[in-house]
């Protein structure tokens, strides 16, 4: 994690949900937004350590931060999870939609339980999330909804065909969220990636290097995105000078697609 006191103040009193932030990608954006000042709420499931995580981003940044378990793919949790933040902070500024983790197997190898995992993790979280966020952002005339999304979905990734079907909802949620509630100065954009550098990258790894190989070989940098770099990207599109940018699938890809 880099030193990142340039960024100090720039959210200050800016409240973020960040899910799947426990590890991986979304600990690093939560890191980031923390370190620019906003309270962060820090989103696990069950088998993850968010409370841990949460103590651990506080000593590291000593900004305020709080943590919440439980599978949002479930209306009820995300209900819980919105009613928590509001009681402990009153606004939900910034929600980034970042829990997701597909079953990533050739599409004749998927069954109906990893389809619907696939699904379940990465589109439902996010349409959960945003249905009941809005109508306080709605409330307030201002918010950042920031989701990750793929590079997959438009390069046709080996072994991503389930992946793609929710991720692909996530980009087309975002213009349509993007065109309704401009006008409340929301911004809603997608941050497409291409294979990352983390924990679920490395279990494709261990199956299976050579298809790994594939990933980064058509990736001109030639080497996988770091995890700070999907934060930087997500740090700008949650300011306030990121006003004017919406409804964009922003792609930090090292080039693998361009235009």
């Amino acid at each position: 994690m880099a030193d990142d006191k340039r960024l100090s103040e720039t959210l200050q009193d800016n409240v973020a949900i960040v899910t799947g932030s426990a590890r991986g990608i979304g600990r690093e954006i939560a890191y980031k937004l923390l370190s620019s000042g906003a309270k962060v709420l820090i989103c696990g499931t069950e088998d993850d350590n968010a409370d841990q995580t949460a103590k651990e981003l506080k000593a590291l940044t000593n900004s305020e931060v709080r943590s919440f378990t439980g599978d949002l793919s479930k209306e009820a949790n995300v209900d819980e999870l919105v009613h928590y933040t509001i009681d402990t902070w009153g606004k939900i500024d910034i929600l980034v939609n970042n829990a997701g983790g597909g079953v990533i197997l050739p599409f004749l190898e998927q069954t109906p339980t990893t389809l619907t995992a696939t699904i379940d993790r990465n589109l439902w979280t996010t349409l959960w999330c945003c249905y009941k966020v809005l109508p306080h952002m709605v409330h307030e005339k201002y918010g950042r909804i920031i989701n990750i999304g793929a590079d997959s979905v438009r390069n046709g990734l080996w072994d991503h065909a389930a992946y793609n079907a929710a991720k692909g909802g996530v980009h087309a949620l975002t213009t349509g969220l993007a065109r309704e509630f401009a006008l409340y100065d929301i911004t809603v954009n997608t941050i497409a990636p291409p294979a990352v550098e983390c924990e679920g990258l490395d279990r494709i790894r261990k199956r299976d290097s050579a298809l790994v190989d594939k990933y980064i070989e058509i990736i001109p940098k030639g080497r996988a995105a770091y995890k700070e770099e999907v934060a930087d990207a997500v740090w700008y599109l949650g300011t306030k000078g990121a006003s004017f940018v919406t409804g964009q699938v922003i792609s930090v890809n090292g080039g693998s697609n361009m235009l």
